[in-house]
């Protein structure tokens, strides 16, 4: 497809049944991706599911995604799931969003000006 064939699709519609990431918040930290993927597979196909871990402890940080092939099948899982006790923890189910693009600027500030009496003589000639 070109360009505007792609957008023609888009607009028309075509986009409700293409699948959606789903942002599932305060998971217990013993979750894995398997048991995120278990939790959603009752409601449809999961393309992918997994469990953010951090880096430096390699521990769960207590929130995943999954991504799900059918919109709508997806939303029946948000609806159903939203709330959801596990382990004492109400599940926070909701469309992940895209983090928004800050434009980066060039370098950070920098210097600027200094002054004349920035420097290593601080108070006149002692001799």
């Amino acid at each position: 497809m070109r360009p505007a064939q792609v957008t023609t699709w888009l607009d028309s519609g075509n986009t409700r049944n293409a699948g959606m990431d789903i942002y599932v918040g305060n998971l217990p930290y013993s979750t894995t991706d398997d048991d995120l993927r278990g939790l959603f597979a009752a409601h449809g196909e999961v393309a992918s599911a997994r469990v953010v871990i951090d880096r430096m402890t390699g521990r769960s940080k207590g929130f995943g995604f999954v991504e799900m092939a059918d919109r709508a099948q997806a939303q029946q899982a948000i609806d159903a799931l939203n709330g959801y006790d596990i382990e004492g923890r109400k599940l926070r189910i909701n469309e992940s969003q895209p983090k928004p693009r800050e434009e980066r600027g060039g370098g950070g500030g920098g210097g600027g000006f200094r002054g004349r009496d920035r420097g290593g003589d601080r108070g006149g000639s002692r001799w």
